[in-house]
């Protein structure tokens, strides 16, 4: 298995932030196989979904209406309504494991590969690519 950890800067907003082209160079050239994209956070997700046209600020919104930010939450430690942020990863998983063909992501024509970042309180963030060959 192929393995490297990149750094985010996600600031101090709720995001949605494409990480395709990272992942992209990730599986550059190795063939076929399995890429497995994880963030190792507690607070922070990974989304297949089209970018560009509002989807991003469509999905936090979505968030903010399942989740919302204010104090029912029994995890308090950080920015008000933080322990939202804490359960937003059984909504978006801190994963996604994508087809690589010939060193390309088999993605559809408007899917991109995004951090969801909903929690201001870390303005960075890691991302680990790993590759596993077909």
């Amino acid at each position: 298995m192929r393995t490297e950890v990149i750094t985010v800067r996600t600031g101090s907003q709720p995001v949605v932030r494409d990480i395709t082209e990272e992942a992209a160079r990730f599986v550059q050239d190795q063939g076929d196989g399995l890429l497995h994209v994880f963030v190792p956070h507690a607070t922070a997700g990974v989304a297949i979904i089209e970018t560009g046209a509002g989807s991003d600020d469509d999905l936090l919104r979505a968030l903010d209406d399942v989740l919302p930010a204010d104090d029912r939450w029994r995890h308090r430690h950080g920015s008000p309504g933080h322990g939202r942020d804490h359960v937003m990863p059984a909504f978006v998983a801190p994963y996604a494991t994508l087809p690589v063909v010939g060193g390309r992501i088999a993605l559809g024509t408007w899917q991109s590969i995004c951090l969801v970042d909903p929690n201001g309180d870390n303005a960075t963030r890691q991302v680990r690519f790993s590759f596993v060959r077909g």
